[in-house]
C-alpha cells in the first residue's frame, strides 16, 4: 500500500477536469491560472464558488446551501457576529504592533493561559504571538532546538505542521515534492486500526525510543517531537495513549510540541485542549487561525524556562503578530466558546454524530472504521474489511457525491482514504441527519454504480 499526499493533491481540481465545467466556473479557473501561482490547489473536480457563510453553513454563487463538515478555521462558525463586532470596534480605534504597549495582548494572554487543564499551572507558561500556525510551529521548532541544544526532530509520516522552511520540513503530508528536514526522522502514526496493536501507547513509545536511539547513532542530538494530539492528517486517531511516549521524549532531554491548531479550542469536547485527552503536559503549545475564527492570529504558549533559552539570547519580532485587532478577535472566540457552551456542545453533539455515522458504517462493508472525539471524526473507507485495504478511489468519489448532496469535506491519512468530518463548532443535532443521510446515500449510489 503506497502512501500518497493528502493535504494538497488528493482532493483537487486538475486541468483534465476543465472541460466538464460550466462556463462561469471555467472562466474563474482560467483566470486563476493566469493570475495565481501554480502551487495553489482547488477542492473538487468541479470547484465550488462560495460567496457567503453563516454558522456551519455556506452558500455558492447559485444560492446552493452547503453543510460545512471540514472547516475548523471558522471554529465558532462562519461570520460569527461577536468576532465581526470585536474586529470592527477595535479597528476603528487602533491597530499596531507589539512594540507599543497595549492591554489587548495582555488581557488575552491572561484568558489564554487560564484555558490550560487543571493539572497544569498557567503561571509556568508565557505566550508569543504570530499570524499563522505555520509561523507558530516554525517558532516552536526554533525554541525547541535552543532549549535542547539538539537539532533532531521527530514527526509522523503524514503530519502537517505548516509551510514555512522549518515547519514544512516536518510536514510530509505536503507530498513527495516536499523535502523532509535533514535532521527530521519520520515514524508511523499510532493507528490502532491499521496496526492491530492492543496497547497502541506502548507501541508508539517504543517507536519514539528506537528513533531517538537511531538519531544518536547517526550523531544527531534529539531536540523534540511535534504532533497534533488527534493525528488529524495521519487519519484522525483519537485516544488517550500518548503519556508513555512523552515520558520517553522528556527522558531523552527533548521537547514535546503540541500542535493544537486542529484539536484545540474545544474541538474534541472532553477538554479545551486536545493534548489533555492524553493527560500530558507539553513543553510548547501552538495554535493557528481557529484561535481567531479565521482572522490571522496564532500563538505559542511555552514553559517559561523553555522559552527563555530562546528569548534570552535572540530577539523575536513579528510585525503584526498579536496586533490589537487580531487579539480582539481571539478574545471574542474564547468568550463565545464559554458563553455558548461550545466545548460541552462538541462533546454531546459529537458523540451523537459519531453514533449516527457508525450506524451508516454498519450498513456498508466499505466502511472499515469510524472513530472520533467531539466534533472531529474520521470515516475510513476500505476495499475489504478483512484485509483493511484502503480505498482511495472510493474516498475521492465519496467527496463528489457528498458535495452533490450539499456536504463539504475532504480526506486525510497516508492513503487518502479517511473522510475528515470536522464541522464548525455550532454544528447542531438537526445537522446530523443531513450528514449521515448524505454518507449513506453516497455509498449506496457508488456501490450500485460499481
Amino acid at each position: 500500500m503506497a502512501a500518497r499526499s493528502t493535504i494538497m493533491d488528493a482532493n483537487s481540481f486538475r486541468s483534465e477536469h476543465a472541460d466538464r465545467l460550466d462556463l462561469d466556473t471555467r472562466k474563474l479557473t482560467d483566470r486563476r491560472d493566469e493570475l495565481l501561482g501554480g502551487s495553489y490547489r482547488l477542492f473538487y473536480r468541479n470547484p465550488v464558488h462560495l460567496v457567503r457563510g453563516e454558522g456551519q453553513y455556506l452558500w455558492d454563487a447559485n444560492g446552493t446551501k452547503y453543510l460545512d463538515m471540514y472547516n475548523n478555521v471558522a471554529s465558532i462558525g462562519h461570520a460569527h457576529p461577536a468576532v465581526v463586532e470585536a474586529v470592527h470596534t477595535q479597528m476603528k480605534q487602533l491597530n499596531t504592533h507589539t512594540r507599543y504597549i497595549h492591554e489587548r495582548i495582555l488581557d488575552y494572554t491572561d484568558s489564554f493561559r487560564n484555558t490550560l487543564p487543571d493539572y497544569m499551572d498557567p503561571m509556568d507558561f508565557k505566550a508569543m504571538y504570530v499570524c499563522t500556525g505555520s509561523e507558530a510551529n516554525d517558532l516552536a521548532l526554533r525554541v525547541a532546538k535552543s532549549f535542547s541544544g539538539g537539532t533532531g526532530l521527530i514527526a509522523t509520516t503524514e503530519a502537517y505542521h505548516g509551510n514555512s522552511e522549518l515547519s514544512s520540513g516536518v510536514s510530509p503530508a505536503l507530498g513527495a515534492g516536499q523535502p523532509v528536514g535533514s535532521d527530521v526522522w519520520l515514524i508511523e502514526a499510532p493507528d490502532a486500526y491499521r496496526t492491530g496493536e492492543a496497547d497502541i501507547g506502548a507501541w508508539f513509545a517504543r517507536r519514539i525510543r528506537d528513533t531517538i536511539a537511531d538519531m544518536a547513532e547517526s550523531g544527531v542530538t534529539f531536540a523534540g517531537f511535534i504532533a497534533d494530539s488527534i493525528f488529524s492528517s495521519d487519519g484522525v486517531l483519537p485516544g488517550d495513549y500518548l503519556a508513555e511516549a512523552i515520558d520517553v521524549v522528556h527522558g531523552a532531554g527533548g521537547i514535546f510540541i503540541a500542535d493544537e491548531v486542529q484539536p484545540g479550542f474545544a474541538r474534541t469536547g472532553d477538554h479545551f485542549w486536545g493534548f489533555a485527552n492524553h493527560g500530558v503536559t507539553p513543553d510548547i503549545i501552538t495554535t493557528g487561525k481557529p484561535m481567531g475564527n479565521g482572522i490571522p492570529v496564532a500563538g505559542v504558549l511555552a514553559r517559561s524556562d523553555v522559552l527563555e533559552a530562546f528569548s534570552g539570547s535572540l530577539p523575536y519580532f513579528n510585525t503584526f503578530g498579536g496586533n490589537p485587532v487580531s487579539m480582539a478577535a481571539a478574545q471574542a472566540v474564547l468568550d463565545v466558546i464559554e458563553r455558548e457552551g461550545l466545548q460541552e456542545h462538541a462533546r454531546i453533539i459529537g458523540a451523537e454524530a459519531l453514533d449516527a455515522f457508525r450506524q451508516v458504517g454498519g450498513r456498508h462493508h466499505q466502511v472499515g472504521d469510524v472513530r472520533g472525539a467531539g466534533l472531529f471524526i474520521g470515516f475510513e473507507l476500505v476495499t475489504d474489511p478483512a484485509t483493511r485495504e484502503p480505498d482511495h478511489a472510493l474516498a475521492l468519489d465519496m467527496l463528489e457525491e457528498l458535495k452533490a448532496r450539499g456536504v463539504l469535506t475532504s480526506v486525510a491519512g497516508p492513503f487518502g482514504n479517511v473522510l475528515k468530518l470536522r464541522p464548525p463548532l455550532p454544528f447542531t443535532r438537526s445537522d446530523i441527519p443531513w450528514a449521515a443521510d448524505a454518507l449513506d446515500e453516497s455509498l449506496r449510489v457508488l456501490t450500485a454504480r460499481g
